[in-house]
């Protein structure tokens, strides 16, 4: 590599872009600084300096790539090319962010533009008029190696039109994990491109099997769509939806790394304000929040909350007493119910027509202003009103609906069955502060909120933000439930979902993507892309996951491996005499196998894939054996070796995977074959199945 003959010129090109960058961001930051950050000044002055600090702090994040290769490649176009002088060859240099120099002439182009495409589109049967691709290794400012593709008569065979790059892509793939996601946007290949510069409107739905880059297709097409549509998305926003706390961790810095901050990164239950949510139901709970009829439920634990009073109430006023019939109570309920949406909204209605009404019991000339203001504190007036109409929090009525059993049996009785309403039943808190709900609750408390509305003195806090458009990563595990909670957060119908149908693992588990689409915005057909060729697997690893596609989704086809070489999955029978119990003999092979897989690796990460019965045994067991490790729950991927459940595994790639006894997985896992699916197809180099008795014949 190093004895390229244009090596040491490539190398000092790196290097003026570097400086050309940090020359760039001095000036952003000069520029920043020399706005008056005082407090004084007309308010359109204060306005305008905090604009320009808001544009100079946005600059300065886009070009902060910290360690980052800046540069990555370079494309090189025939004489006669649209995009060069006529009659002139030029050559693009193409990275991560657009830097120009001095003169304002180009250094390096932003791996998102129209001109780039053609770094990542162009083959040997349509070169797009390259005659050169180049792939740089790099490390911070340090070039390692040059990777050179030809296009023309005299290059046809070094290009089959499917995967460029191969000696920077393979270089790509056998880097040690990190248990952080790292971006593609050096490799990215033809059909990841495609997608990531589809168009904006609509929903693009991305099936992929596993190794086929969904994940980071997914964040490169958020990155690139932000660039690309800056009006309007820098004021709509961008939203990207993962499924756990652990996935967001792995592909938090992704983003970042390629110049865009202004994207969130969520799960559902960062979108519902005021709630805290921990842990997962068992699957038939789940089943039964995440099923559209709990619609009717919520409303009708809303209307449950409207009611007329029990009695006749009587406040002593004076020498009299103001009085509020039933009847006249009920009237006022069904006026506002009437006239408006949302239950919050109509709280201050309630209360003007609940005094208007003891205005007129009242004999005296009082006004309704000065009856409320010395009776809106007495205790009477207080639980009537909450009786009548409280001002509510989704926590609150999830809260009393589901922990007092008469307002649950009212709310579900004409919509669920006994034994499915009866799933819903949990202790009520008390204390509104100490609530805890499971992340199978936070659809519910959605909807809730869609019902309730804000609070009325708390509107802004209490508002659900929309966004233009939304990336939903793992969309094949979501509920109808938890789908309507991405409805409502959508201004457009424009989103990206993507998933594997056979990776479906969930309590609703969807057998096609029209079941997923058909809850969602349509506001024009969906568009369907697949990603086909696998780029994580080894060819003899994704052999042996193919006989478990076959049971766990036979109506798709595997992805198409391009390693075809790698080490074979070691299958490790363990002897029930190697200790006490079968169980022990079990947790001390795993010990064993852990720390040979830890030699083998290095610096590499090590899963250790298990069904939710076999958690704790195995953290005990390394634990005792001094194995330094975590448990995904506690600590993510920021331990070298992980005790996991297939669950959590989803989307995240690792060194070396151990799947620990697989028919617990199958016999105990939601989903089993498509759970154990995900566990063997995890691993980046090497898969260990370890297990007791037989071997499960979905593995033979």
């Amino acid at each position: 590599m190093s004895e390229h003959p244009e090596f040491q010129s490539e190398q000092d090109h790196i290097t003026k872009a570097h400086e050309c960058l940090e020359r760039s961001r001095r000036e952003v930051e000069s520029m920043r600084d020399a706005v008056d950050g005082g407090r004084g000044g007309t308010y359109q002055s204060r306005f305008e300096r905090d604009v320009m600090w808001d544009r100079a702090d946005a600059r300065l994040a886009r070009m902060d790539i910290g360690d980052l290769s800046l540069v990555f490649g370079r494309i090189d176009t025939v004489a006669g090319d649209s995009e060069a002088p006529e009659g002139e060859e030029e050559a693009f240099y193409i990275g991560r962010v657009a830097v120009a120099d001095e003169n304002r002439d180009p250094v390096v182009v932003d791996w998102r533009t129209p001109m780039a495409e053609r770094f990542y589109r162009a083959t040997g049967v349509v070169p797009m008029g390259l005659k050169r691709r180049r792939y740089f290794s790099t490390r911070g400012t340090t070039l390692l190696g040059i990777d050179d593709e030809l296009f023309g008569g005299a290059a046809q065979d070094l290009d089959s039109g499917q995967v460029q790059g191969q000696g920077a892509l393979f270089a790509a793939l056998e880097e040690s994990r990190s248990g952080k996601l790292s971006d593609i946007v050096g490799t990215i290949q033809a059909e990841q491109d495609r997608i990531i510069r589809s168009g904006l409107p609509g929903i693009l739905v991305v099936q992929g099997g596993p190794g086929t880059g969904k994940t980071v297709v997914a964040l490169h097409r958020a990155a690139y769509l932000l660039y690309t549509h800056r009006f309007p998305l820098e004021g709509q926003g961008v939203l990207v939806i993962g499924p756990n706390r652990v996935f967001l961790s792995y592909i938090e810095q992704v983003l970042p790394s390629l110049g865009e901050a202004g994207v969130k990164i969520a799960q559902l239950a960062d979108l519902v304000p005021h709630i805290r949510a921990l842990g997962f139901d068992d699957a038939a709970t789940s089943r039964v929040k995440g099923d559209p009829r709990m619609i009717n439920v919520i409303r009708k634990a809303v209307a449950d909350r409207e009611q007329p009073l029990a009695e006749e109430l009587r406040i002593p006023y004076g020498v009299q007493n103001l009085r509020l019939t039933v009847e006249e109570s009920a009237e006022i309920v069904q006026r506002a119910r009437r006239r408006f949406r949302t239950h919050n909204a109509a709280r201050k209605f309630v209360e003007a027509e609940f005094f208007a009404k003891l205005v007129e019991s009242s004999r005296n000339d009082d006004s309704a202003e000065v009856i409320k203001e010395r009776l809106r504190r007495e205790l009477a007036v207080r639980e009537a009103l909450e009786w009548m109409w409280p001002v509510l929090l989704p926590s609150e009525l999830l809260n009393d609906f589901m922990g007092l059993p008469g307002l649950l049996r009212s709310a579900c009785d004409r919509t669920l069955d006994r034994d499915e309403w009866r799933l819903l039943a949990r202790d009520r808190n008390p204390v509104v502060a100490d609530l805890i709900f499971s992340h199978n609750d936070v659809p519910l408390l959605d909807e809730a909120l869609e019902l309730l509305g804000p609070r009325p003195t708390h509107k802004e806090e209490d508002s659900v933000r929309t966004y233009g458009h939304i990336v939903v990563d793992e969309a094949q595990d979501l509920s109808p439930m938890q789908l309507r909670v991405l409805d409502r957060r959508s201004l457009n119908g424009s989103m990206t979902l993507v998933g594997d149908i056979a990776q479906s693992t969930s309590a609703w588990p969807h057998d096609d993507w029209d079941s997923i689409v058909e809850q969602l915005p349509r506001r024009r057909d969906p568009r369907m892309e697949e990603l086909t060729i696998g780029y994580r697997l080894p060819g003899p690893i994704m052999d042996l996951a193919s006989r478990v596609l076959a049971v766990a989704a036979p109506q798709l086809d595997p992805p198409t491996s391009i390693r075809k070489v790698g080490e074979e999955p070691k299958i490790v029978a363990v002897d029930a005499a190697y200790a006490a119990s079968e169980v022990e003999s079990l947790a001390a092979a795993v010990v064993d196998l852990v720390r040979s897989e830890l030699d083998v690796v290095g610096s590499g990460n090590v899963a250790v894939a298990v069904a939710s019965s076999l958690v704790t045994v195995i953290d005990e067991a390394l634990g005792a054996a001094g194995v330094d490790h975590g448990t995904a729950t506690e600590q993510g991927l920021d331990r070298q070796v992980t005790v996991v459940t297939p669950s959590l595994l989803k989307g995240l790639e690792l060194d070396s995977v151990i799947v620990v006894e697989p028919q617990r997985i199958l016999d105990e896992q939601v989903r089993g074959p498509q759970s154990l699916y995900v566990a063997v197809t995890r691993s980046t180099k090497r898969l260990t199945i370890v297990h007791t008795g037989e071997l499960p014949e979905i593995l033979c």
